[in-house]
């Protein structure tokens, strides 16, 4: 019984955090009806769980239970990538202007209980394999142009079943006529007049009578039984059932190995991560910042993990504020963010678990690579671009409450097998911070990167990130450092945002342009891709674009204009500091001439 309760707890802690497919299944489905992007804005393909998204509904465990698309005007046709959607129950797509065939594939729809496609301009046969749906107990297919024969297949336990207003054609099956409800007029069916069944069910024609009253009966008991389950879960949850949450949350002496998973997080012992770094060698060192070292790991199953130990929390009682943090962290779930396995903690250690990413950073290919090793060519670097910003754009714009990253740069853009952008170390300057206020009394983050109202007044925001990416973006683009002192050899500027800026206002783009390319890169691309550093690096936030922005900048809308706004302002600018600079020289010289005279009068 105590072990019921405690899976009962963990399940109302956390919902399991599903794989994209999903969220691939349902855009698919938005991509073949033809749908305007002002109609579904929050249909993002890159945000891997749907269950935020506008008429789409789930359960706790981000299952998709219901879809709901009704009067929508669309066009174009269904995708059969819908079977893949194991635990729908509801589909509801009537009223638009869908043309083509009824995909077979919906038949994989194992947990669908009504399938409306009413009012729609289907064709071709309706699909004998909707009859593997065992559980549909309402299906319309009305007001369509369908043909050919009623499947044999359609199960009997259906409670509704309307076929009007079709091109279907031959014979009934006797055993659909035993259903409660149905219709199948304005066809060419045997049925009505000369046929012992009537085409559609009258009013007070119960059918088989005893169901109707057998399901209400088994949906009351249902119901109940829902309540009941949901007022204990919600009594555990408030921690009403204390000895039950501390059996669960606390570790216990001689279970050091003992590990609870919520959902897809695991809480590792500390034992387990040793093993997996080899007692965090040195040799096992991925890399280094300002939250600590990240070691290689392999875990007891071959599971190949990065671990990263951070150096700076909040020990004394911040255990629970930390899991607190972890789990939030974790419902972040984007394809181009690095998704978090697990964590461990104890007394003196706090360690997070990531996927081991195994072509490194950004940083690394940019500027670290072996030799042999390839070069990041210019596409990949677009890609990484764009999908950094999408990573971003999901933190600010899509979680609850939202995230603040606070260190962006090349070095913690990771790179998996195909060498699509994963943005790392996202939350983790406010999980070192899990104490403290909104107001970080550390300004966490890299010189270089760090955007001068977080440094002068230790207050961060979206735009603060926005800067640490226009910087990220110029690490693309030329692949040097944002701060590279070898420049004052050449009387250049240390700071990389300068030393781009200059070049920019003497036209001179493929100065700026990453050596290693061997100039296979499209100019027009890379000018693109310095204009909008230049407009996330703006000195004042207010004027920095939101992320959002800037993911359809780098695709193709509203750069012109934003980018003529920023020449206009950069020019005054520039004409301020130029004058103020002239009367700063003469001042400076006509001190310097008056201390000159007063020296070598009579003392």
């Amino acid at each position: 019984m105590e072990l019921i309760l405690a899976a009962l707890v963990l399940s109302c802690l956390h919902s399991l955090v599903l794989s994209d497919y999903q969220g691939d299944a349902l855009f698919a489905l938005m991509t073949s009806l033809h749908v305007p992007k002002d109609v579904l804005p929050d249909w993002n393909q890159n945000q891997v769980n749907p269950c935020t998204w506008s008429n789409v509904y789930c359960d706790p465990n981000n299952n998709v239970l219901s879809v709901s698309l009704s009067s929508m005007n669309f066009s174009g046709t269904l995708t059969p990538k819908l079977g893949v959607l194991k635990s729908l129950t509801t589909l509801i797509l009537k009223g638009n202007g869908i043309t083509g065939e009824i995909p077979a594939e919906l038949g994989n729809l194992s947990s669908l209980t009504s399938l409306d496609l009413d009012n729609n301009r289907l064709t071709g046969e309706i699909p004998s394999s909707l009859g593997n749906l065992k559980k549909l107990q309402f299906l319309t297919l009305s007001q369509n142009n369908l043909t050919g024969v009623i499947p044999d297949s359609l199960s009997p336990n259906l409670i509704s079943l309307m076929l009007d207003s079709n091109g279907l054609s031959g014979r009934i099956p006797e055993h659909l006529f035993k259903i409660s409800k149905y219709n199948f007029t304005g066809n060419n069916l045997n049925c009505d007049k000369s046929f012992p069944h009537p085409c559609e069910s009258s009013s007070n024609d119960s059918g088989n009578s005893k169901k109707p009253k057998v399901g209400i009966i088994v949906g009351i008991i249902g119901g109940i039984i829902v309540l009941l389950l949901g007022g204990v879960l919600f009594f555990m949850c408030k921690g009403r059932h204390k000895g039950y949450m501390r059996e669960v949350f606390v570790d216990v002496a001689g279970e050091v190995d003992r590990r609870i998973a919520f959902g897809q997080l695991i809480r590792y012992s500390w034992r387990e991560l040793q093993l997996a770094t080899d007692n965090f060698s040195e040799k096992n060192v991925l890399g280094q910042g300002g939250f600590g070292k990240v070691y290689r790991g392999v875990l007891g199953d071959n599971t190949k993990v990065a671990v990263k130990r951070l150096t700076d929390f909040e020990s004394p009682g911040g255990d629970a504020a930390f899991q607190r943090e972890v789990e939030m962290i974790s419902v972040a779930v984007h394809r181009n963010l690095l998704r978090l396995i697990g964590f461990c903690t104890t007394p003196t250690e706090r360690l997070l678990v990531y996927p081991y990413m195994q072509n490194l950073s950004v940083a690394y290919r940019l500027r670290e690579i072996k030799p042999g090793e390839a070069v990041l060519d210019w596409a990949t670097r677009k890609r990484v671009a764009l999908g950094a910003a999408r990573g971003l754009e999901y933190l600010h714009e899509h979680c609850n409450p939202k995230i603040i990253h606070r260190d962006v740069k090349a070095a913690n853009v990771l790179l998996d097998e195909d060498f699509e952008a994963v943005v790392g170390d996202f939350g983790l300057a406010k999980l070192v911070d899990v104490k403290k206020t909104n107001v970080t009394t550390q300004v966490r983050g890299t010189m270089g990167h760090i955007a001068p109202e977080y440094l002068s007044t230790g207050k961060s925001s979206e735009r603060t990130d926005v800067f640490g990416y226009g910087i990220t973006l110029l690490e693309l683009v030329t692949g040097q450092r944002a701060i590279d002192f070898s420049r004052l050899e050449e009387e250049d500027d240390v700071l990389l945002l300068d030393h781009v800026k200059k070049l920019e206002r003497e036209k001179k783009l493929d100065a700026i342009v990453d050596q290693n390319l061997n100039n296979s890169y499209n100019i027009q691309e890379v000018e693109t891709m310095i204009q909008v550093a230049l407009l996330c690096t703006q000195a004042s936030p207010e004027d920095r674009p939101a992320m959002s922005e800037v993911v359809r900048m780098l695709e193709g809308e509203g750069l012109a204009e934003r980018w003529e706004e920023w020449q206009h302002v950069e020019v005054s600018r520039r004409q301020e500091y130029e004058r103020v600079q002239r009367r700063f020289d003469w001042g400076e010289d006509s001190v310097y001439n008056q201390e000159a005279i007063e020296l070598s009068g009579g003392r």
